[in-house]
């Protein structure tokens, strides 16, 4: 696991990487559920909600695309995406302070409630709990958490 990494605008071509390192890292994140049968949707979802309307920031290392963050006009990270070989690293603390970066009045965000691993990173990244909710995708509880500049 190394530190080494640039950040830099997500760019066109970075789409199939993203959706690959999306897959890859939620299925480790819960190997129960089959991502793989989840890529045609993520993939309308990423080209037509993310991507015309958030600031996308990716993480490269040796030409790799190892991590990006997501988050729109209103403040809201929709997603922190970070490869499992960088899990532990500085690269998603990196990231989350480029998102309050492009949001300094705040940034809000939902955790799936029993992603332990994720609500303790974000607490420790000043992110308070603002509330519970339902992922209406997945159905799954989550934690609405929010970090105000």
């Amino acid at each position: 696991m190394t530190a080494d990494f640039t950040l830099r605008p997500y760019r066109a071509e970075d789409e199939d990487a993203a959706i690959e390192l999306w897959r890859l890292t939620w299925q480790q994140a819960y190997p129960a559920i089959d991502f793989t049968a989840r890529v045609a949707w993520w993939r309308e979802r990423w080209r037509n909600e993310l991507v015309p309307n958030a600031s996308i920031i990716v993480a490269e290392h040796a030409d790799a695309l190892i991590g990006f963050v997501t988050i729109d006009g209103s403040g809201y990270l929709d997603q922190l995406v970070v490869s499992p070989d960088h899990w532990g690293s500085k690269l998603a603390g990196a990231l989350v302070d480029e998102a309050k970066r492009l949001s300094p009045g705040g940034v809000t965000l939902k955790v799936n409630k029993d992603n332990a691993r994720a609500i303790r990173f974000y607490e420790r990244n000043g992110f308070g709990h603002a509330g519970e909710d339902v992922n209406p995708t997945s159905g799954r509880p989550v934690l609405r958490m929010e970090w105000k500049g």
